[in-house]
């Protein structure tokens, strides 16, 4: 064996013992990560320290809101029969007054107690005549106005109503159409005798209304001198004759 030989032998022998001792310390590395870790995790975690979370809790309280009067406890342009609530102190009047209508005058003003005028649109009169008297009555002791607009019209008992205004005013061209009354058994004003006193119901209300005395006769006669089934326009000079608007 020549001196060659031996080293190349000696080189090859070193090579492998490098080898496996990179082999080792790869071994040992893996054995590390594998076992020791976890376990200083685990010590970590045993070690007494707490990791705690704490989490806010938000209590809310819904409160109904107290009930008010006035213009914001209903909403605008609110029906109640022949009424629609058009303003915090207005309503427009029209249609026919029935014998619900005072009850829901009554609701009307609960939701809106600062009305203080009627502008009569389109009012054909009532199929109720007590409970149109009933409405007048309320009318005036509620301290509210009435008003026809221009091209506005009250027929046969809403003139009634019209009458019932602390104030009651008409714009020019406002139409006025009155006719006898007639009951619920088919007669007519002119079918009672003058000094019946069924009469008097509306002679009565005319005085109530502040309709002078003479002028409340003289009124109820032109009224009563045009079958129900007729009608009557008043003109401007009939108004003032009889002390109807101002």
């Amino acid at each position: 064996m020549d001196q060659t030989t031996d080293v190349n032998r000696f080189s090859q022998g070193q090579g492998l013992d490098d080898n496996l001792g990179l082999s080792l310390w790869v071994a040992l590395f893996a054995f590390f990560a594998l076992f020791l870790l976890p376990a200083e995790k685990v010590q970590a975690a045993d070690s007494g320290y707490t990791v705690t979370e704490t989490v806010e809790t938000f209590t809310y309280e819904i409160v109904e809101p107290e009930h008010q009067t006035g213009w914001t406890s209903a909403p605008a342009e609110a029906s109640y029969g022949p009424f629609r609530v058009i303003s915090a102190d207005t309503v427009e009047m029209s249609g026919t007054v029935d014998s619900y209508s005072p009850a829901l005058f009554q609701k009307m003003l609960q939701h809106y107690p600062g009305i203080k005028r009627i502008e009569m649109i389109d009012c054909d009169g009532s199929i109720d005549e007590e409970a149109n008297l009933n409405l007048a009555r309320q009318i005036r002791r509620a301290g509210i106005s009435t008003h026809v607009p221009s091209r506005g019209s009250v027929r046969s008992g809403a003139v009634e109503l019209f009458l019932a205004g602390v104030r009651h005013t008409a714009d020019k061209g406002a139409e006025f159409v009155v006719h006898s009354w007639m009951d619920e058994d088919g007669r007519e004003a002119n079918d009672y005798p003058p000094n019946d006193p069924v009469h008097d119901e509306y002679l009565n209300y005319y005085r109530e209304m502040g309709v002078p005395a003479d002028k409340a006769r003289a009124f109820y006669a032109l009224t009563n001198s045009v079958p129900f089934a007729g009608q009557l326009k008043l003109s401007r000079t009939d108004l003032a004759r009889f002390q109807l608007v101002h």
